[in-house]
């Protein structure tokens, strides 16, 4: 299993590096298509469909291919829109269906949109802003880093829990260490490419926290559905949405950080 999960972590990273690197069109799709195939795990794992696509989903998956071409044009301007129609488009299904669907579905189904497709984009933007070819990295620096880091921290020395019922395994000293050492990469990234140590270190320390909610909101969601995994994409790793989890909510707090803190 160990071999099986290094093999495909590390063929991830390499594609990682390639798309992000490319950027421009590539990226998009990429993300575009990554979007998709979480959304259609998510979308099976509550209930929105089954081994066969409903309309629903299928109005799901529309909303986010018009959240991408609104945010391609212009973020600032037609992101918000964007959402909006995909939630009219939803309702429509739902109110022109009905019973069919159940209301719990149809919240599901934008909730698929805004989790997976919105947050997964700011990949995109973020790679997009001045500088954004580093500033990207970020992202899986608090990620990834802070994962690795608290992994090794728990081991070492973990003896208070942090959230036993969601993750027995995960525990405050992991916790801080992941952040501290999300931190110290922030440093070490700012120094091999010139960027700002303490403001990277300050972007990296808040995503990492920030990345731990994300992780342990995948977790609730799986423990509520009774799964062990969104799926088996990635041999060792399980679907996208375990293998992003992390990177889903830490990807739009870095883009705005970046903005704020280093004002750009």
């Amino acid at each position: 299993m160990f071999k099986t999960r290094l093999i495909s972590g590390i063929i991830l990273v390499i594609i990682a590096l390639a798309t992000i690197i490319s950027g421009s069109w590539i990226l998009f799709f990429t993300l575009l298509a990554v979007s998709l195939i979480g959304m259609r795990e998510l979308y099976k794992v509550m209930k929105v469909s089954d081994e066969k696509f409903t309309i629903l989903e299928l109005v799901g998956y529309l909303g986010a291919v018009i959240y991408y071409i609104a945010m391609e044009f212009n973020f600032e301007s037609f992101g918000t829109m964007a959402v909006i129609i995909s939630l009219i488009l939803i309702l429509f299904v739902y109110v022109f269906g009905y019973p069919k669907y159940r209301a719990e579905q149809v919240m599901a189904a934008f909730f698929g949109v805004i989790y997976v497709a919105v947050m997964l984009s700011f990949i995109y933007l973020t790679r997009n802003l001045p500088d954004g070819k580093f500033l990207v990295w970020l992202i899986f620096l608090c990620s990834w880093g802070c994962d690795t880091c608290a992994y090794c921290v728990g081991m070492l020395i973990g003896k208070h829990k942090m959230a036993p019922v969601l993750s027995p395994k995960k525990s405050i000293e992991g916790a801080v260490g992941g952040v501290a050492g999300a931190a110290l990469l922030g440093v070490i990234y700012a120094t091999a490419t010139h960027g700002k140590m303490a403001e990277y270190a300050v972007i990296c320390a808040v995503g990492a926290l920030i990345s731990m909610v994300g992780d342990l909101a995948a977790s609730a969601i799986k423990r509520n559905q009774n799964i062990k995994d969104y799926g088996k994409l990635i041999p060792g790793h399980g679907g996208i949405l375990d293998r992003f989890d992390s990177v889903i909510i830490t990807a739009p707090v870095i883009y705005y950080l970046a903005k704020m803190i280093l004002g750009i």
